[in-house]
């Protein structure tokens, strides 16, 4: 069964009028995959909290439920969290505050906690630096989390895994299904386009965090896609794979906002995925075994090199990416 994320993108990348896929540097990247330039970076343990048991399961729910918008309003400072004497900013910043949390015994595991977590409280866990944009948003994804873990699954986030039978799509659809606030969908065209970022971005951190065994396995990782955020398309264009019309190329230079499921917005998501699934191929064709998410990992750690952000990332206000 093909994942609906990526069959949906492609009727996007098929019918795409500002934003368009360059096959040939797509080879360009899979020989320097080969060549082993780029090597694929581990699932990184010591930014994230884990135990091994069910609370590593709720801290990545938690965290992945929250895991959007890091980029600071024109003139505001880009929030950052101290860790161990080190600051850090963006995913890094949240994952390590409510790595703390964790380890401080707060009871985030617990979705009665999270049904009834302040606003004010849940400032204080995410203390730091910095503006920290879509905070009540945020807040109220929490309420929400712990409201339909106690409701629709009594409570057991365990049941959530469970009912997937060990596949990564059917837990990305249960997770859409249940929660709305996994629910990343876009209309283009007259048809429904599916990204669901976070929820398959929630099954990938299982998968690399429990390194595929135990309460992370999945028979068929290899069908996520890539994640359509705005750090993987700022690295492919500056690639050359991703190629945008100059009307776009000026507003994202120009750090104008792209609004959420405008045209726009979807054609850059979309062809970022389709993109990952023929640098894919073309690996998958030279005999190299790899997923999706591997390399999309390699190209969002490539995205936190200086030499990668010499252009900016497109700008969009939402909780999905």
């Amino acid at each position: 069964m093909e994942n609906r994320v990526i069959k949906s993108s492609r009727y996007v990348a098929e019918r795409s009028r500002y934003v368009t896929i360059n096959k040939e540097r797509i080879k360009d990247l899979a020989e320097r995959i080969k060549k082993n330039h780029y090597k694929i970076p581990p699932w990184e343990h010591e930014y994230h909290f884990f135990d091994g048991t069910i609370r590593s399961v709720s801290y990545l729910l938690l965290l992945d439920s929250i895991n959007f918008c890091f980029w600071p309003q024109k003139g505001r400072e880009r929030w950052k969290f101290c860790w161990q004497g080190e600051w850090f900013s963006g995913y890094y910043a949240l994952s390590l505050s409510l790595k703390e949390a964790f380890q401080e015994k707060v009871p985030f595991h617990d979705p009665g906690f999270l049904e009834t977590l302040s606003f004010e409280e849940f400032k204080r866990i995410l203390n730091g630096r910095g503006d920290l944009q879509l905070m009540e948003e945020r807040h109220r994804i929490l309420n929400d989390l712990g409201r339909i873990i106690n409701r629709e699954f009594g409570g057991d986030i365990k049941k959530i895994i469970d009912g997937a039978g060990g596949s990564c799509l059917a837990l990305v659809d249960i997770l859409v299904q249940s929660f709305p606030f996994f629910r990343d969908i876009a209309q283009y065209d007259g048809e429904e386009i599916c990204f669901y970022k976070r929820a398959q971005i929630f099954v990938a951190d299982l998968y690399g965090a429990f390194e595929g065994r135990s309460l992370g396995y999945f028979r068929d990782i290899d069908k996520l896609s890539a994640f359509a955020d705005y750090k993987l398309p700022q690295v492919l264009r500056h690639m050359g794979i991703l190629e945008y019309s100059s009307k776009l190329s000026n507003k994202i230079d120009s750090f104008v906002l792209l609004e959420p499921g405008s045209k726009e917005e979807v054609e850059i998501r979309a062809n970022t995925i389709i993109a990952v699934e023929l640098i894919k191929q073309e690996l998958m064709d030279s005999g190299i075994k790899i997923s999706s998410i591997e390399i999309d990992r390699l190209l969002w750690y490539l995205g936190q090199k200086s030499q990668f952000r010499k252009r900016p990332y497109h700008r969009t206000i939402t909780i999905f990416y």
